[in-house]
């Protein structure tokens, strides 16, 4: 029983997530897939489908990247915002789901290597590139909208609203960057 009850545990997935937690992993994905397409290497897809396999059974415990996040990252992140009390936490299953989906990708990634279809897996890890810097950049998790529209999600119901809220503070940025450039111009002249 009291082996029972330490597997449970052991393979337990979070439920909320903390969202900082989940961006700061999406970065890690994202690192490893551009040093994956950058470099070519096949070892590349080793940690980073283990990494998916992870987190997929146990969240960030069994997970490298997870723990480093969860431990080191996230507090620190968190440390430096200046005016929020609290971590801003999801839910759990469609997390889980978006790895499951990241697993499947990998896996195949790493099927298709071994057999050489290089192509193919170059192709799979530039699409989950695409879906982890869209969570890492703006906290749009592709994997979480695909579970809300199959299952529902109570607690999902704000993704349009954070897809708008995206969007919002990039067109900011961008009229910001523009605001910088005309300020500089005439003293460019």
């Amino acid at each position: 029983m009291v082996g029972d009850v330490n597997l449970r545990q052991l393979f337990r997935f979070p439920d909320p997530v903390n969202e900082t937690s989940a961006r700061l992993v999406a970065t890690g994905v994202v690192v490893m897939a551009v040093a994956f397409l950058t470099l070519r290497e096949g070892w590349i897809l080793v940690p980073l489908t283990y990494g998916f396999l992870a987190r997929v059974a146990s969240g960030p415990t069994l997970s490298p990247l997870g723990q480093f996040v969860t431990r080191i990252a996230t507090p620190r992140v968190e440390a430096r915002r200046v005016g929020t009390s609290h971590s801003r936490h999801v839910p759990g299953p469609p997390k889980r789901f978006a790895q499951a989906i990241g697993l499947g990708f990998t896996a195949l990634a790493s099927i298709a290597w071994l057999v050489d279809a290089a192509p193919v897996s170059y192709a799979l890890v530039a699409m989950l590139t695409v879906a982890a810097t869209l969570e890492a950049v703006f906290a749009i998790c592709l994997g979480c909208i695909a579970y809300s529209a199959i299952w529902g999600c109570a607690d999902c119901n704000d993704i349009s609203a954070r897809l708008r809220q995206a969007l919002v503070e990039a067109r900011q940025e961008v009229d910001d960057s523009s605001d910088v450039t005309e300020a500089a111009a005439p003293a460019m002249r």
